[in-house]
Order: C-alpha cells, then sequence, then structure tokens
C-alpha cells in the first residue's frame, strides 16, 4: 500500500528531511486536486473544457532605429560602462610639433563639446605622436589597429606620414580624417582619377593642394605680375605635391619655371641648391617646406646672385608663429587656407571660431600657433556624427556598423563647420576649400601679418 511505503522511508533527520517530507505532502494534495477536478468537470454538458497550457513567452527584442550600415565591414560592440573609442594621430614632438598639438587639443576639445554617443561617453585615448614621417605614421597606425574597438582616427597631421597609415587603417576598416594632409596622391586629381597613395575610409577636412598650388601661381603671374619661376620641396608627399601643382599651373598661365629642385630635410647649407636655381634668375621663389630647411632658405636666398631680388612665398608649412618671428621671414609671402571664419559656427556643438579661441586661450594660455586647429575640430565632429548615425543600443550595448560610418562620411554634403560648408567627394575630399595669400611684414606683430591678406582663391 501508498500509506506503508511512505512510513517504511528511511527517517531523515534536519532541514533535508524537512525540505523532503514538505514536497512528499505537496505531491499527494497536488494528486487530489486533479483527481477532484476531473470529477467536477463531469457535469452532462458534452462540452469538454480544458485549462489553456501555461506558457512563457519572451517579449521580442526592438528592432534598431534607422542607422547606416549593412554589416559588410564587421560591427563594434561597446559594453554598458565602457566609450567609444577614437584616436588622435598627430605630430607631437619634434620641429613640427606646433602643428599637431593644437589640432590634438582641438580634437579633445571637440570630444568635450560634442557629448556622448546615445548616452555613451567618446574617449581618445592617449594623443599618438606620427612624427610627421613615414615611418612614425606606421609605427602609430599599428598600434591603432591592434585595438579592435577603436572606430576612427583623426590625423595625420603630415602626408608622408598618412601615406604609410592610411593603408592600414583602411584594411581594419576604420576611417581616417586628416585636418591638415594636403597632397593630392592621397585623395585624388579632382577630375575623377584617385591618387596613387588613396585607400578607402580616407577623408580630409584639408584641402586639396591641386587647389592651394593653382591659388600661388596665379598670385605670383596676374597679381604681382611675375613671368619666370623656381620651385624648391624636400621629397615629402605634401611639399613635392604642392611644388610641382604651383609649377603645372604656373606653366599653364604662360610662366617658365627655371628650376625645379629638392633638398634633404635636415640639410642646412643651402647654398648650392640655391646657386643652381640662381642660374635662371628667377623673378619668384616658392619654397613649401618645413622647419627648420625653411629657416635656412629663407636667411640664405638673397644673399645668393640672381636670387637676392626674387619674391620669396612659402606655404602653410611655413606659416606659423615659430617661422614667422625670424627676421628673415619678413617680406615673404605665405599661402594657406583661409582662416577668416566669421560667424561660421559648427552645426553639431554650435560653437563658433570665437568661442573655441576664447576657450583655447583660457586652457592653454596662448593662440594656437599653427592654421589647422579648426579643422581639426570639424573632423572630429564629423567622426561623431558619423558614429551615431550608424550605431543603435542593443541590450546595454552600443553597436557600431564600421560600413557605416564611412556610409555617413561618404555622403556628407553642406555640413556647417568652423571652417565653411563640408561636402565630401568620392574620395574623401571634404573641405571648404578657400585659399589666401598673406603678406608678413613684421615679426614683431605676427597678428597684423596673419590678417594683412592680399589674395584670395575659390575653386570653381
Amino acid at each position: 500500500m501508498a500509506i506503508a511505503a511512505t512510513t517504511a522511508a528511511p527517517i531523515r533527520k534536519g532541514r533535508k528531511w524537512k525540505r523532503g517530507r514538505f514536497l512528499a505532502l505537496l505531491s499527494i494534495m497536488a494528486s487530489f486536486a486533479l483527481v477532484a477536478a476531473a470529477c467536477g468537470g463531469d457535469d452532462g454538458d458534452d462540452t469538454e473544457t480544458t485549462a489553456p497550457a501555461a506558457t512563457t513567452t519572451e517579449a521580442p527584442a526592438p528592432a534598431p532605429p534607422d542607422y547606416m550600415g549593412d554589416g559588410s565591414l564587421g560591427e563594434v560592440e561597446v559594453s554598458a560602462g565602457e566609450a567609444v573609442q577614437i584616436r588622435s594621430l598627430n605630430a607631437i614632438t619634434g620641429d613640427v610639433a606646433f602643428l599637431g598639438l593644437p589640432m590634438q587639443r582641438a580634437i579633445e576639445m571637440a570630444i568635450a563639446d560634442y557629448g556622448a554617443i546615445r548616452g555613451f561617453d567618446v574617449d581618445m585615448g592617449t594623443g599618438l605622436d606620427d612624427l610627421c614621417s613615414a615611418d612614425g605614421g606606421q609605427a602609430a597606425a599599428q598600434t591603432i589597429v591592434a585595438d579592435d574597438q577603436v572606430i576612427g582616427v583623426i590625423g595625420t597631421s603630415c602626408s608622408g606620414a598618412a601615406v604609410a597609415a592610411s593603408p592600414l587603417i583602411s584594411a581594419a576598416n576604420m576611417v581616417m580624417i586628416s585636418p591638415s594632409n594636403t597632397s593630392p596622391s592621397l585623395t585624388s586629381d579632382l577630375a575623377g582619377t584617385p591618387g596613387d597613395s588613396y585607400q578607402p575610409g580616407y577623408y580630409r577636412t584639408a584641402h586639396n593642394d591641386l587647389i592651394q598650388g593653382a591659388a600661388v601661381a596665379q598670385f605670383v603671374f596676374e597679381d604681382l605680375g611675375l613671368t619666370t619661376a623656381a620651385a624648391i620641396h624636400d621629397g615629402d608627399p605634401y611639399t613635392q605635391g604642392l611644388a610641382q601643382s604651383f609649377a603645372n599651373s604656373f606653366e599653364a598661365l604662360g610662366g617658365e619655371m627655371t628650376g625645379f629642385t629638392g633638398i634633404n630635410k635636415e640639410d642646412t647649407d643651402m647654398v648650392p641648391v640655391l646657386t643652381e636655381l640662381a642660374a635662371g634668375t628667377p623673378q619668384a621663389l616658392f619654397f613649401p617646406i618645413f622647419q627648420p630647411a625653411g629657416d635656412f632658405v629663407a636667411d640664405q636666398a638673397p644673399g645668393v646672385a640672381g636670387l637676392q631680388d626674387a619674391a620669396r612665398l612659402g606655404a602653410d608649412g611655413l606659416l606659423v608663429d615659430t617661422f614667422l618671428e625670424l627676421p628673415q621671414s619678413e617680406g615673404m609671402y605665405f599661402s594657406g587656407p583661409d582662416l577668416r571664419y566669421g560667424t561660421n559656427t559648427n552645426q553639431s556643438t554650435g560653437v563658433s571660431a570665437d568661442d573655441f579661441l576664447a576657450a583655447y586661450e583660457t586652457t592653454y594660455g596662448s593662440a594656437p600657433e599653427a592654421s589647422f586647429w579648426a579643422h581639426a575640430y570639424d573632423a572630429t565632429t564629423l567622426l561623431l556624427e558619423a558614429i551615431e548615425a550608424a550605431s543603435y543600443v542593443s541590450d546595454g550595448s552600443l553597436m557600431i556598423d564600421r560600413a557605416g560610418v564611412r556610409q555617413h562620411l561618404d555622403g556628407v554634403s553642406g555640413y556647417a563647420g568652423i571652417t565653411g560648408t563640408l561636402a565630401c567627394d568620392g574620395y574623401g575630399d571634404c573641405a571648404a576649400a578657400r585659399i589666401t595669400v598673406i603678406r608678413h611684414d613684421s615679426a614683431d606683430d605676427l597678428d597684423a601679418s596673419k590678417s594683412n591678406v592680399v589674395f584670395e582663391y575659390v575653386p570653381n
């Protein structure tokens, strides 16, 4: 009998026994309940009623909101409590630190002004140094791509560093937006032909030097009325590309290039090269190079027979305080981006040039030394907008579609930045490309020189 079997069960002591006894009693009670229910249901009605089976269903996961991307380049998951990862890659040490440091600071300021992306903070990590060289760009890029959480990079400062870094960044399905690379080889010839160093996922808010070269050529030939010129580069993709663009445009206008040559960045004695160029007695000498080589060219050229009366012209690589403070820089002309930003406002943050400069000087004690701080700010907000457009929140994590980031940047048009209205073409040129030429009259009044615009150029 069932009762006998129950009483014959071994006696257990303690909590385990109490629990077993309780479960046994529940089992007996459940059996009686089932029998009672079966009997009570037979009331002569032919309709059989059956209680619905208990089921547990999970609410369907909400569909993500509209976002860009198709998953073809993979997704990055940012878990709750973690930050979206981007990186700064600029020249922050050495002879051209004056170029990269203001841009790195502008990136930090733009991140703070933009704020969180769908509730997730953005982290720039430790600023990386491109050393304004191919080796520096490659080494830093290898560090970046080793972290598969990184979405994009703001940099490099120098075109030579970008040539080495961009293939690695592109292959890792990340994006890179440069505030100051200007070499045509990194994007295109502006006529639909990609440059030798173009990589998918590369963009820039700086101008293409085909535009700057044309601007300088027009200024020299038409405004100064000079018909012969010589150019010097240092073999860097930036300097060589800009010098060549100037030469091509100058000849197209009817001018004559009497010399075109290169120097080494480490050279200090420029007299042999200058003497070679002086043989053609050029009326203009264009040397779009960096410090310290530019210091020596500017100092030694007036003392070489045949060059003493030549108009001396530099570009944005020398349009920096440390060069303008030198006495040999006086009387020179400099081309570069139009820095007259007026009331332009970045649409993502509402920050104007005046707002930025006031905050920068409060934080760092001086104005930015070089020209591309606003380009770095706009580049950063473009990247953050792209990440937001390509992301959605799922189960508490932020999912970022890498292809969507590129898709958003490819479609940028009419974006209001501090530098002007930006639009990206099919090869990553996004700049509001306006070029000015200034005349530098006094090493004691740099602000006056920087605002002494003698020529402006807007491409068709």
